[in-house]
């Protein structure tokens, strides 16, 4: 039975094609609708952007002002703090033996003081009555005013030393959260090494620096708007350009403050500052923001050409709002897919389709 299965097997497709018939074909399925958008130029935002670094308006960075060692460190990053609040503590010994050292001397000199004050007052007494020469009262005189004056320089060491000392434990100068740790405990520092850094939350504000043809034109605008990292754009509550350029760059400073925001940006993170100046608003490549992948660092886009989905590398650039600037990689007039998504929806079954054509 087997070789009778096996001839009746071969012979069925001689029988088809004697009879004219051919084997039924598999339509090509296709590709389900893609909504496009072409690209095209968009004005850059109405002005010349700088890149900036958003920073708090009160801000300390707290550096040892003796040396020691650290021996208790009692807030860490992100702890809110209140002013006076003690942060960190340093050893103290070689400190306080300053302060007694000081002290004793100023005891012996507040003691040398009184008995040169007295032997004047003698002196003087005895000069009436011409037991004593004008040359002896002279001397002493001198004495008792070297010996004033060699008290007050204790006083004055004595305060040193008690402020090396009070140096010893470093204190909040704000109200504000610590966004900065260097030590812990156990490490020695010396005089003017990093220690902590806090900022009060809420008033921030960017500088850069722009070439000075323009700040005279900036100036005279007085206003500016800001682009968050996160694409959001704002207008400045304050601009304040520098009155004075840097002779090493020839750049001005500009200083714009933010204003009061429910989500703030934190400091340290970029931004752009927008001035509305004259040049401004050369029309760039500009897209929506939803139209552009991310793969890790690398950025693309998903380009349409007929009935072919490619996925293309592009340089980004500027946010404005909802539009991302492209630096390369697309030129005007080309067409790309709006939603990311439906484009990789449309290029598998495009590969479908053209699995069942081979």
């Amino acid at each position: 039975m087997k070789p009778m299965r096996l001839l009746a097997a071969a012979l069925l497709p001689l029988a088809l094609a004697a009879c004219g018939g051919t084997p039924p074909q598999t339509p090509a399925r296709e590709a389900p609708a893609l909504e496009t958008i072409v690209v095209g130029t968009a004005a850059d935002g109405g002005g010349r952007a700088w890149d900036g670094v958003v920073e708090a308006v009160r801000q300390a960075d707290l550096a040892a002002q003796t040396a020691g060692r650290v021996t208790e460190v009692t807030v860490d990053v992100g702890d809110r703090v209140r002013a006076g609040a003690v942060l960190l503590r340093l050893t103290a010994v070689e400190q306080q033996a300053g302060v007694d050292t000081a002290r004793a001397q100023l005891r012996a000199a507040e003691a040398a003081a009184a008995e040169a004050e007295t032997n004047y007052r003698r002196y003087a007494a005895l000069a009436e009555s011409r037991y004593v020469s004008g040359a002896q009262l002279d001397q002493a005189r001198a004495a008792r005013d070297a010996a004033v004056a060699a008290r007050d320089a204790a006083r004055a060491q004595l305060a040193q030393a008690g402020q090396q000392a009070a140096y010893t434990v470093v204190r909040a100068p704000l109200d504000g959260v610590v966004h900065a740790r260097h030590v812990e405990p156990g490490e020695a520092v010396a005089p003017g090494q990093p220690l902590l850094a806090v900022h009060a939350p809420g008033a921030l504000r960017i500088e850069v620096q722009v070439p000075q043809s323009d700040a005279a034109v900036i100036r005279k605008a007085g206003r500016a708007a800001i682009v968050l990292a996160d694409g959001r754009r704002v207008d400045a509550a304050q601009t304040i350009v520098f009155p004075a350029a840097d002779p090493a760059t020839h750049s001005v400073g500009v200083r714009v403050l933010l204003p009061a925001l429910d989500d703030a940006p934190r400091p340290g993170s970029t931004a752009k500052v927008v001035f509305p100046i004259a040049g401004a608003g050369a029309p760039i490549l500009a897209i929506p923001r939803t139209a552009l992948v991310q793969r890790g660092e690398v950025s693309g886009v998903y380009v349409v050409a007929g009935r072919r989905i490619a996925l293309r590398q592009v340089r980004p650039g500027r946010t404005f709002g909802d539009r991302v600037e492209v630096l390369s990689g697309l030129k005007p007039g080309e067409r790309i897919a709006r939603d990311p998504v439906a484009a990789v929806q449309a290029l598998v079954a495009q590969r479908n389709a053209e699995a069942g054509d081979d």
